[in-house]
């Protein structure tokens, strides 16, 4: 069962079955008491609406806020330590800590949908994307879907100096998110799905790459009680929960790329660079 966004209303895909949910709130959606039980409620009192799912549909978020775990895969970790000039410790020594790394990525206003273009920093000459699965959580706490994320990265800002994280993750179309909202139904083990990155230039692709999300050394619930601490989120919020793809050391992204990110049962995640 998927969520999609369109400029008027949203729509709900169970199985071969469409629903229009001309009135659905997705921040009070989120804030609500057991938002996967409503979504099932929905369709089952709901008539088939016919309507297509959307080619391009829009951002699945309302007000949530976008954070960020790192360091969860080991192709992540070796990559940020060869990257970094000052602090390779740091990369391992979290990696195997208790605590997680979890920082702010975005906000809405920065992020974009599919098939919308993200943007290069002008300060950087090595930039990559990060496709990663993306935990759709509610106001208390609970991994109601999923989705797929894009956590643009500038890997020389950050090898400089740990300090410089905000500035090499965080700028005005930094991420991506969609193309809709998985919803974490009973049943479904969202990591024994593959995440694949598909990077194409000038209609040929120069990069390509797969990672099973079983890859992961943390479990979700645990990044997701890690964000929670202290910290109270009244509409939900999005977690990114880190890579295991990351292109050569030679790799940069440039004007007129296309990054692709799939994840089965969810969808595409498609977006030209700019």
């Amino acid at each position: 069962m998927r969520l999609f966004r369109t400029s008027e209303y949203w729509l709900v895909e169970h199985g071969d079955v469409t629903c229009r949910l001309s009135r659905f709130d997705i921040d009070g959606w989120l804030g609500s008491e057991n938002p996967v039980a409503y979504v099932h409620h929905l369709v089952r009192t709901l008539a088939p609406s016919h309507v297509p799912v959307p080619s391009s549909p829009l951002l699945p978020l309302g007000t949530q806020e976008i954070w960020a775990a790192g360091v969860t895969y080991q192709r992540s970790k070796v990559a940020r330590m060869e990257e970094s000039q000052s602090a390779k410790s740091a990369y391992d020594l979290v990696y195997d800590a208790a605590r997680p790394e979890i920082f702010f990525k975005a906000d809405v206003r920065r992020c974009r949908a599919t098939g919308q273009p993200l943007k290069l920093r002008d300060d950087t000459k090595w930039i990559v994307p990060e496709p990663e699965l993306a935990l759709v959580v509610s106001s208390i706490g609970q991994i109601v879907g999923y989705t797929i994320g894009n956590d643009m990265s500038c890997r020389d800002i950050e090898g400089e100096n740990l300090l410089y994280l905000p500035q090499a993750k965080t700028w005005d179309g930094c991420c991506a998110i969609g193309p809709a909202i998985r919803i974490a139904e009973p049943g479904l083990d969202i990591r024994s799905s593959q995440i694949k990155l598909t990077i194409s230039r000038g209609g040929r692709a120069v990069f390509e790459g797969s990672a099973g999300l079983s890859q992961m050394k943390r479990q979700l619930e645990e990044l997701v009680g890690w964000l929670f601490r202290n910290q109270s989120f009244p509409n939900g919020v999005v977690l990114l929960t880190g890579t295991g793809i990351v292109p050569p050391g030679e790799f940069s992204l440039a004007k007129g790329d296309v990054v692709r990110i799939e994840i089965d049962g969810i969808g595409v995640l498609e977006n030209p660079v700019a």
